[in-house]
C-alpha cells in the first residue's frame, strides 16, 4: 500500500526536502524513483502568542506563498519518512498531509 505525502513548505527548501525524500526511499513509482512534484500556492495562517514562526506576525492572520511538495511513500516507509522530513523542515509545526491511496485496487 503507498500514501501520498503533501509537505507544504517554503520554496526555499525544496531541494533539501527532494535530497531527504530521496534517502529515506519516498517517490518510488514502479521503475523509477525520484517522483516527486512541486506546486506553488497561497495561504493563510495565525500564529498564536505562544507561537515561534518562521514568517508571520503573532496573533494576526498573514497571507503568504509557498509550495507543497507531493510524493508517493510505501507504508513500511511513511513514520521514517515523515520523522526525516520534521528533522530538516525550517517551520515549527510543519504541515504534512499523509493520504492513502487506492491505486493497488485498479491495477491490472
Amino acid at each position: 500500500m503507498q500514501y501520498k505525502l503533501e509537505i507544504f513548505a517554503p520554496e526555499s527548501e525544496v531541494i533539501k526536502i527532494r535530497d531527504v525524500l530521496i534517502e529515506v526511499g519516498a517517490g518510488v513509482v514502479g521503475e523509477y524513483d525520484a517522483v516527486i512534484s512541486v506546486v506553488n500556492i497561497s495561504g493563510f495562517w495565525r500564529p498564536n502568542g505562544l507561537s515561534n514562526p518562521v514568517t508571520g506576525d503573532k496573533n494576526k492572520i498573514n497571507f503568504g506563498h509557498e509550495v507543497r511538495i507531493d510524493v508517493r511513500c510505501d507504508k513500511e516507509k511513511v513514520a521514517a519518512t515523515l520523522k526525516a522530513i520534521r528533522q530538516i523542515h525550517p517551520y515549527e509545526e510543519p504541515v504534512i498531509n499523509v493520504i492513502a491511496l487506492a491505486n493497488h485496487e485498479f491495477e491490472i
